[in-house]
């Protein structure tokens, strides 16, 4: 088996789920699209979707990076000079880091990173190409992308094109020859910054962008990412003993597609948008559950942020099994009355550990985002800077909660649950689509939880809530 030059046992994960693992295996390139229903009992003619890589896969004159002089400024006035890659335009947004060594094209493709300039702390990027089939969304959502040493030809058999094609395909500029090192220390002792790049020339239009520009999570960044309608993914869903599985709403406020592909391995799956409300999603869907997805920006934001807030907790208030992820999380926070804040730098990468306080288990995780819940006897931890955070209002849940995980670092909430509610949340990615699957479990703890409900609502699995 030819496996990519940095595989992990995250890589593992992924790649033994679904009709990915064996076409892989085989040595057969995957076909284009997104395809979560594929392979799931029962379903006979699942919806196709756009994933990014298939732009690598149609007939393009494609062009090596000019290596052009490029220059990199903060809003604090550092600056740093570099090479042009991808579209060699210029790039504004929130600097941000993520430490992971390798799954670059699902950091890419995250919908999470909307709005930001993603720096890459491992040196090397780009070795084992962009691979058909395994991205996190249909485009590449970081506005720009920062790294020391991009790799010009990949290794891998699997290989579709490198990443300085893929972002010139989407229109994201890039810049490397950058001292990351000292980058990420700075964003870590000084918070993350608003930033520019591009090309040397452009320094003085640069400058003046930096003076002008605004937080992107200013912005309603979950509108920008999420679907306009919604959709069933895997129509007559079955388990082993040909049951319908239960059905399960799912509000898109920037989810990946791995999340997706195992929601859809335990729950007939409807893909919702962040602003589809509940009293609509019911009528028109009849769900047994609701999940809340990660997702960009200011949690608090009162575009679509809020209106999936309002949604989920109309949910547990109507004692509906509830599972929320990252920003899903957050949004639960505060449902719950909790302020959410601004991280000085955000966990961003593959190894953050986090400590289930029932059991006292330690999970490596996959984790992104730059917002955090503040802890009900601690209040807000780590905090970034400029003090952002939302305003305190009131418990809508008509639920008492209690924080289950932490940070191991630095102590921040990881997750919550709701006393005598079927919900529970997490801050990091179950998923590991990149990162480890110590986690993973948990979305057989939310199926388990959604089928107790339904036995104790005294309806049939078989039927999905009455349907």
């Amino acid at each position: 088996m030819n496996l990519p030059v940095c595989f992990s046992p995250d890589s593992f994960s992924r790649i033994k789920r679904g009709t990915l693992a064996v076409l892989l295996m085989s040595g057969t390139t995957p076909s284009r699209g997104f395809v979560p229903g594929a392979g799931v009992s029962g379903v006979l003619d699942p919806p196709s979707f756009a994933d990014a890589a298939d732009l690598l896969l149609e007939p393009a004159e494609r062009q090596q990076a000019s290596g052009a002089a490029g220059l990199l400024l903060l809003a604090d006035g550092t600056r740093y000079e570099g090479r042009l890659f991808g579209s060699e335009g210029i790039a504004q947004g929130e600097l941000v880091f993520t430490t992971g060594m390798c799954g670059y094209q699902e950091s890419l493709t995250d919908p999470s990173f909307a709005g930001q300039v993603l720096t890459f702390t491992w040196p090397l990027l780009g070795n084992y190409g962009i691979l058909p089939g395994i991205s996190e969304s249909s485009g590449v959502h970081p506005r720009g992308v920062v790294c020391k040493q991009l790799m010009k030809t990949p290794d891998h058999r699997d290989s579709v094109g490198s990443v300085h094609e893929f972002l010139a395909a989407h229109g994201v500029p890039g810049i490397e020859g950058v001292d990351t090192r000292s980058l990420t220390r700075r964003v870590r002792e000084h918070g993350t910054l608003l930033c520019v790049f591009g090309p040397t020339e452009c320094a003085t239009e640069m400058k003046k962008i930096l003076t002008e520009m605004t937080p992107p999570d200013a912005d309603d960044l979950v509108a920008s990412v999420t679907r306009a309608d919604a959709v069933l993914l895997n129509p007559g869903a079955q388990d082993d003993d040909e049951n319908s599985l239960p059905r399960l709403a799912a509000l898109d406020c920037g989810i990946k597609h791995n999340i997706l592909r195992e929601l859809c391995q335990r729950f007939e799956v409807v893909w919702c948008p962040a602003s589809m409300d509940f009293d609509t999603i019911v009528s028109e869907w009849h769900p047994d559950a609701l999940f809340a997805s990660n997702g960009p920006g200011d949690p608090a934001h009162p575009g679509d942020a809020t209106s999936a807030r309002e949604s989920l907790a109309a949910a547990v208030r109507a004692d509906m099994p509830v599972m929320g992820i990252c920003l899903g999380h957050q949004l639960m926070g505060l449902a719950a009355g909790l302020h959410t804040y601004k991280l000085r730098y955000g966990h961003r990468g593959a190894n953050q550990p986090v400590v289930d306080l029932q059991s006292g288990r330690v999970y490596i995780t996959s984790q992104n985002h730059g917002f955090a819940v503040e802890d009900p006897n601690k209040g807000m931890l780590a905090p970034h800077p400029s003090g952002a955070r939302s305003e305190v209002g009131e418990n809508t849940l008509e639920a008492d909660f209690e924080v289950r995980h932490i940070n191991a670092n630095d102590r921040t909430v990881e997750g919550l649950d709701l006393v005598g509610k079927p919900a529970f949340t997490i801050q990091f990615h179950p998923e590991a689509c990149p990162g480890p699957h110590d986690a993973s479990p948990l979305f057989d703890r939310f199926s388990e939880m959604v089928a107790d409900y339904l036995v104790g609502d005294q309806r049939a699995v078989v039927k999905g809530g009455g349907r």
